[in-house]
């Protein structure tokens, strides 16, 4: 396992959207392929294969505040022990994506509303994600990635296997600070998510 820690100072351009603290300029933010060697990614983002059919990340970059992607790091590093590990599909998301998401799928089972509190992936302080194994094997999570159907639903009564794969991902998880939400078997979000954290609409760089 090895780590860089990307760190910078940046100040704060802050103005008032509705119920939220909208920056322009983050607070730090860190790369995680910089950060932690040890990830696969499948962010879908950067492709056409989401369910926004287009591709709306200029690159494929794991963005999170500090504190998470620390511990999203221990929490890999777990899952390395066990003989898996974690596969990223999205990670901080700028607010002007967000505001595409709700316009295809108004539905705040799913899609935080952008006009309102946003998403915790604005904030970088969610991740979406399923573990792996070592040699890139998926394991069978019962759904796909953002599927929005009740299959993916956590409590969902799927087969043992299935549920098994589950309980794995989010016991380690929720060992590191991370919590899943009802309706999707792969989002977590940090526990800390309630300190003050500003709705980020930073563009990725991708050079």
């Amino acid at each position: 396992m090895k780590k860089w820690i990307l760190s910078g100072v940046v100040v704060l351009s802050v103005f008032v959207m509705g119920m939220q603290e909208v920056s322009k300029s983050p607070p730090t933010l860190v790369n995680i392929a910089r950060y932690d060697s040890d990830f696969s990614y499948d962010v879908r983002y950067a492709t056409q294969n989401n369910f926004l059919k287009q591709k709306v990340y200029d690159c494929v970059q794991c963005l999170l505040i500090p504190e998470v992607a620390d511990a999203l790091a221990d929490a890999n590093n777990y899952f390395c022990d066990l003989g898996y590990k974690i596969k990223l599909y999205d990670c901080y998301r700028p607010l002007s994506v967000q505001k595409k998401m709700w316009k295809i799928y108004p539905n705040p089972s799913y899609v935080g509303n952008p006009y309102g509190s946003g998403s915790i992936h604005n904030r970088g302080a969610a991740i979406d994600m399923t573990i792996v194994t070592l040699d890139n094997d998926t394991l069978d999570m019962g759904s796909d990635y953002d599927h929005f159907g009740k299959e993916a639903h956590i409590d969902y009564p799927h087969t043992d296997t299935i549920k098994a794969n589950r309980k794995l991902l989010w016991e380690v998880m929720k060992k590191f600070g991370f919590s899943p939400i009802r309706t999707e078997w792969w989002h977590f979000n940090f526990d800390a998510k309630n300190y003050g954290l500003e709705v980020l609409d930073v563009d990725f760089d991708c050079s």
